[in-house]
């Protein structure tokens, strides 16, 4: 198996370099902003515990139709509920509430802390979801007031900037957490596609770690860019290209493995499907594809933290996390035998699949 040299200067040591500590209660203090002000819409503009109080059972399609709610944000808003044990669903798919939530979250109970959650109740987060739950279209990026949604806000430079370096700081530990726990998986496979891979991170722990691989980071500019800086900064313009264009519109690079690294959660279930496609398309039997993000559990009880992930995600772009069951019903259909889920680090884990 061919390896790859290094570019003449020298690889970054800190891509090889292991954190001793697991951050994950660091990033749930940032990852769970959204999750108090989606409980305050629900409870203070909807009454939506009162509601279902009085409608035991009640399923999501009349859920939907009593409140006009969109079904992706519905899925976040019940699975929180769930995750939070404010509600549990039967069998049959109908929702009711618990006694915490009785008691604590029905007007006319003497334990109602409605008024406690009144001071977030005409915040900006709020009104965004106000207006996602509705239209299931993404608040404005961190509710500012130019409107611009997380996906319009990347197009522009400085943004994109800002936004590839909070996405980096992470991804430098979750990449090689990654990249360790993938190894018994690659085979012979020697070429890395990573599409939508914001500064590249990922591709250079992934090389950094498997000398027999090579990358190329599919990005729109002016992402692009930035990833070219950063592969030169870590030392790995030989091992690590670039491909320029929008993954719904270009034919991706040929490849072994496609890798799909906080990608997915960006979207609602028809734009996941037409990326699963994309990659399809573009693997040969036996190919290998990687999704590596923050996952629900099937049953749609948790992890909390990733319940409130998703609150964050569903508000600010046009996704939220899925489970590995949703995951693997699409792959299934486009041509692809699902492996299993694997946790790595800080409430993040993968799960592949192997093209038929």
């Amino acid at each position: 198996m061919e390896k790859h040299p290094l570019s003449s200067s020298a690889m970054n040591p800190a891509l090889t370099t292991l954190p001793s500590t697991d951050p994950a209660q660091i990033l749930r203090f940032r990852d769970r902003q959204y999750s108090a002000e989606l409980l305050a819409t629900a409870l203070l503009h909807y009454d939506f515990f009162s509601w279902l109080g009085l409608n035991a059972g009640a399923s999501s399609d009349l859920i939907s139709k009593h409140f006009g709610f969109i079904a992706r944000p519905l899925d976040v808003l019940l699975t929180l509920c769930r995750a939070s044990g404010l509600v549990t669903t039967d069998a049959a798919g109908g929702h009711h509430l618990t006694a915490h939530a009785q008691e604590h979250l029905v007007k006319g109970s003497p334990w109602y802390l409605g008024p406690y959650y009144a001071p977030v109740k005409d915040t900006p987060i709020v009104k965004g979801f106000l207006s996602v739950l509705t239209t299931g279209k993404p608040g404005n990026w961190q509710a500012k007031s130019d409107a611009k949604d997380w996906h319009e806000s990347m197009l522009d430079p400085e943004f994109a900037r800002s936004f590839t370096d909070l996405m980096n700081c992470r991804g430098m530990i979750f990449g090689q957490f990654l990249a360790k726990a993938i190894k018994p998986l690659l085979g012979d496979r020697c070429h890395l596609l990573d599409v939508g891979g914001g500064s590249g991170i990922y591709s250079s722990t992934m090389v950094a770690a498997h000398p027999q691989l090579s990358a190329t980071v599919l990005e729109q500019s002016p992402v692009d860019a930035i990833v070219k800086k950063e592969i030169a900064r870590h030392g790995l313009e030989s091992r690590v290209k670039v491909a320029t264009g929008d993954m719904f519109k270009v034919t991706w690079p040929e490849t072994d493995i496609i890798l799909l690294s906080n990608v997915l959660h960006d979207w609602d279930l028809p734009e996941v499907r037409a990326l699963l496609v994309k990659a399809a398309e573009t693997l040969k039997p036996g190919g290998l594809l990687i999704i590596h993000d923050a996952f629900i559990q099937d049953g749609k009880t948790g992890p909390m933290a990733v319940a409130e992930y998703s609150a964050l995600l569903m508000n600010i772009t046009q996704g939220k996390c899925y489970s590995p069951a949703e995951y693997g019903a699409v792959l299934r259909e486009v041509g692809f035998e699902p492996g299993s889920y694997q946790d790595t680090i800080g409430d993040r884990g993968f799960m592949t699949a192997v093209r038929r």
